[in-house]
């Protein structure tokens, strides 16, 4: 076959039934990504003859002839960006990036009618993160992106340093690299939702050409513990083996092909025979704690951690301030109801994975696509009784997290493969294993009871919560603890009670997810006051206002209170009162005659940090060119640290980010970091970058003020230079007579996570339901965020917007359906349906102006909380149009229809 790519010719052969995408990556074109391999992300197009294609649908023999584009060619020959290039490098269209290649592709082969229609036009496109905003600008020519100025870095719109290497799929994602001698792993996973393995017959697995072994639960260290990542594992129960011998869910792996090439791989899996003993399989949370249920883990619970083994609650926390029975006997309206939220998947476009080798010391190297680099390293030692400095771990750019890289799903296993076979190994989890292998977000059922009086005043405040773990409790207790913490503490009642559970099913485990369990329990108890509020004949919002904590009140939930969570700053009054002010505006979309018109709100707050601590280090380093270095452990996946570190410590050096290389989310770089979750990247690891770079600047004054023997008063930093009375030193001759005297410049920085603030955000929709159909529009969508200082307003911004984005997914049609005997129903994009570019409105965003006491530069987090109070909004504006409680996500349009349609029969 002879082709074109990029203007290189090319003359060789694909495999039989390879496709483009695959084809062009083993050629070492790896701007083209994989999200789907089934042509629904996008995240492969590339063009062909000009035409733009989804690489993974095309066959690789059609390109014989033809002349292929990847988004590497997009740009002329000597370097100069194409326009759609430089507009998206300009607005900043991207986060995590992984998308922006499909995108621009795209972009760049439409007519001019099809940019008149662009909800048509990127129909084949999607993003996770950005919420579309950024990347309608970017299609528009909008420029967001502010210019370096010396010193002046926090609050500005300074672009992302990855940005030129994004545009130009230069940027290396997990598995953007060649390595020489790799070895491919395919899973074998179980048909079963609960089951005992009797045997296993390999051989004609190991038969398969290419197969170099199979790894099955007789291989597996017999050590226990939790995928989950956290500082502390002790939250988490040890109960997951890397291979067992009993399988608990539909999906669990149950043996480990490695093989020459993927195909073979795959082959050898079919060939592996295993014979199952099927055992009873539990899969609603409910009938799990019931007696006589089956068990999901018969464990020690002392050992594996575990609340009550016998009836599947992993956790569980039960606490009462006050006397609620008092409270609603003292109450002139009761309300109560039970609400439920539905599993969903993270869809990070790119999916689980990691690759691994022996380097020339011997040491085991995994990189992975992994929020945790640190921690995973830690359980990698564990587990295979290796000492901490004979393993690496490295992620590289990140194709997208949301919590759900914050577990070990895919390291142990490849990591296993190496230390036996000694040659590199990858894994990389397919689109349908990242729905039945991965996590999800956990299921929730909440009973609310609440009571007030006549006056608006909150008496009493009850939750039931139950969480559905799945088969594996990797983060449910944890979960469910922060489930009832600030959601609860942020409306003022003298008495509260909370009785929560995490119970395991037989069904695909969850996880971590954006919000941490908040989110579900602020849909009951967000719904649950607007229908209160309704009751009493007030105004929801003025009834949620009344009865919010204020500055410097204690925050109290039923477990009492946490003693290094502070409000150190409090935006929520100004968060309401945008709400206020677009109640009262006429703006937005107006709605088609007929439909009904409702607003809705929800308030919400966030720690900016879990309990407990969460550890970061950072070192800054005066380079021999008197440029800087900066290292830290948080990792980049479109949370956008990687910009607000450099621009921290651009502030304390007095010089322009451009000037700061930065080495992050590899464990030889620094000491130590928790990770990339629970809002840390700028509260926590922004500290100690914060820290080390202030430490570096003195180094640097002292030193230059005994050199020059001037006071060091007279002395301060300037872009390039020392700059005193007498004139400038620049920091390059500052180096070099420093080092000849053994000076180097090196600071390091370190933030324990405590004490800890929290972070607001309020929500306001108006939305108009049809009817006759049940279809929803959103006429207007406006996100209030006490974020503290904003680092950098155009990225928190889009971390808004994504959040919300995200959230209205959640709300409206996204749901991981698990059919009656535990499997996954929706094991692909087409059937689980994300919000597409034509599916998110334009989100107003509001930040209050606040500076917290506690964060650095005060700075707040904004990464997970805008997530949370969207569905009660939207389902408190539901309720306004329709007259119709509805207690149960997703909102979708059947479902609305159904409950208009039995509304109106009953009337008649």
């Amino acid at each position: 076959m002879r082709t074109d790519i990029n203007g290189r010719p090319f003359e060789d052969e694909p495999r039989p039934g390879q496709c483009l995408r695959t084809y062009l990556r083993e050629r070492g074109w790896f701007g083209v990504k994989k999200g789907c391999d089934a042509g629904d992300c996008g995240a492969c197009t590339v063009h062909v003859d000009g035409e733009p294609v989804h690489s993974c649908l095309y066959p690789a023999f059609r390109a014989d002839g033809r002349a292929v584009t990847t988004v590497e060619g997009l740009a002329a020959p000597d370097g100069e960006l194409h326009p759609v290039q430089r507009k998206f490098l300009d607005a900043q269209g991207f986060q995590c990036g992984f998308c922006t290649a499909g995108f621009m592709m795209t972009t760049a082969a439409l007519s001019d009618d099809q940019l008149d229609d662009l909800p048509r036009a990127f129909k084949g496109n999607l993003c996770r993160c950005t919420g579309y905003r950024a990347i309608e600008d970017a299609v528009r020519g909008r420029c967001h992106v502010e210019a370096p100025a010396p010193g002046e870095s926090v609050g500005r719109n300074l672009p992302a340093p990855a940005g030129p290497q994004v545009v130009t799929g230069t940027a290396r994602y997990t598995f953007d690299l060649d390595v020489p001698g790799l070895l491919h792993m395919k899973l074998l996973r179980s048909p079963h939702a609960h089951a005992r393995i009797t045997a296993v017959d390999t051989a004609a697995a190991l038969r398969v050409p290419g197969v170099h072994a199979v790894f099955t639960h007789q291989d597996a260290p017999e050590r226990h513990y939790s995928t989950a990542r956290h500082e502390h594992p002790e939250e988490d129960p040890d109960d997951t083996r890397l291979l067992d011998d009993t399988v608990r869910y539909i999906g669990q792996r149950v043996a480990a092909v490695v093989a020459d090439s993927e195909a073979a791989a795959e082959e050898g899996c079919r060939r592996v025979e295993i014979t199952y003993e099927v055992l009873p399989a539990v899969l609603d949370p409910e009938d799990a704690m019931r007696p006589g249920a089956p068990v999901v883990h018969d464990k020690d619970a002392a050992t594996a951690r575990i609340a009550r083994p016998r009836a599947n609650v992993v956790g569980e926390t039960h606490g009462e301030t006050g006397d609620v029975e008092r409270g609603f006997a003292e109450a002139d309206v009761v309300y109560e109801d039970t609400y439920r939220t539905q599993r969903v998947q993270h869809a990070s476009l790119e999916t689980h994975g990691a690759l691994a080798w022996l380097d020339e010391d011997d040491r085991l190297v995994v990189r992975s696509s992994t929020q945790t680099p640190f921690l995973t390293r830690r359980a990698l030692c564990a587990l295979f009784d290796l000492p901490q400095d004979k393993v690496r771990v490295v992620a590289g750019r990140v194709g997208g997290g949301f919590g759900g890289k914050q577990e070990m799903l895919v390291e142990d296993i490849v990591a296993l493969a190496v230390l036996r076979l000694r040659r590199p190994v990858k894994l990389e989890y397919t689109r349908a294993e990242q729905f039945y292998g991965a996590t999800t977000r956990h299921p929730f059922t909440i009973g609310v009871k609440l009571g007030a009086r006549r006056d608006g005043t909150l008496t009493a405040l009850q939750l039931r919560v139950v969480s559905d773990t799945g088969a594996y409790g990797n983060h449910g207790p944890a979960v469910m603890f922060h489930s009832v913490g600030e959601s609860t503490a942020v409306y003022r009642a003298p008495h509260k009670k909370v009785d929560a559970y995490a119970v395991y099913t037989h069904t695909v485990p969850a996880g971590a997810f954006r919000g941490y369990g908040l989110g579900q329990v602020m849909f009951a108890l967000e719904s649950a006051l607007d229908e209160l509020a309704r009751q009493l004949g007030l105004d929801p919002l003025e009834f949620k206002a009344r009865n919010i904590i204020g500055p410097g009140e204690a925050m109290v939930t039923p477990g009492g209170e946490e003693e290094d969570l502070h409000i150190a700053s409090y935006g929520l009054d100004q968060c309401v009162d945008i709400v206020r002010r677009a109640q009262a505006e006429l703006a937005g979309e107006s709605a088609p005659e007929g439909w009904l018109v409702g607003e809705g709100t929800a308030l919400a707050m966030i720690a900016t940090g879990p309990p407990g601590g969460h550890f970061a280090d950072a070192r800054a380093a005066l380079a021999c060119d008197g440029t800087y270095e900066l290292g830290f452990g948080t990792a980049e996946f479109g949370n956008g640290t990687t910009t607000v570190h450099r621009q921290i410590a651009a502030g304390e050096l007095a010089t322009t980010v451009d000037r700061i290389a930065v080495r992050q989310s590899d464990t030889d770089v620094v000491r130590h970091d928790t990770g990339a979750f629970a809002s840390t990247g700028v509260v926590v690891a922004g500290k100690a970058t914060l820290r080390a770079a202030r430490a570096l600047a003195d180094q640097i004054l002292d030193v230059a003020a005994a050199q020059l023997r001037v006071p060091r008063a007279d002395c301060r930093l300037g872009e390039e230079a020392v700059l005193h009375p007498g004139g400038r030193l620049p920091l390059k001759e500052l180096y070099a007579a420093a080092q000849a005297v053994g000076v180097t410049f090196t600071a390091e920085g370190h933030f324990g996570g405590t004490p800890r603030s929290v972070a607001f955000n309020a929500q306001w929709f108006r939305i108009a339901v049809d009817p006759g159909t049940g279809e929803i529009r959103i006429l207007r969508s406006v996100h209030a965020a006490d974020a503290g200082q904003v680092m950098n307003p155009m990225q928190c911004r889009g971390q808004v917007e994504g959040g919300v984005a995200q959230a209205l997914g959640a709300t409206l049609f996204e749901h991981v359906r698990i059919d009656e005997h535990g499997a996954v129903e929706t094991a692909a994009f087409r059937r689980y349906r994300l919000p597409q570019y034509a599916d998110v409105p334009r989100t107003e965003v509001h930040f209050m102006e606040t500076r917290d006491a506690i964060g650095p530069l005060g700075a707040k987090s904004m990464s997970e909380s805008p997530f949370n109070p969207v569905a009660p909004a939207f389902a408190n504006a539901l309720r306004a149009a329709t007259g119709i409680r509805f207690t149960e996500l997703p909102l979708t349009r059947d479902r609305v229809w159904l409950a208009l349609r039995t509304a109106q029969t009953q009337e008649a």
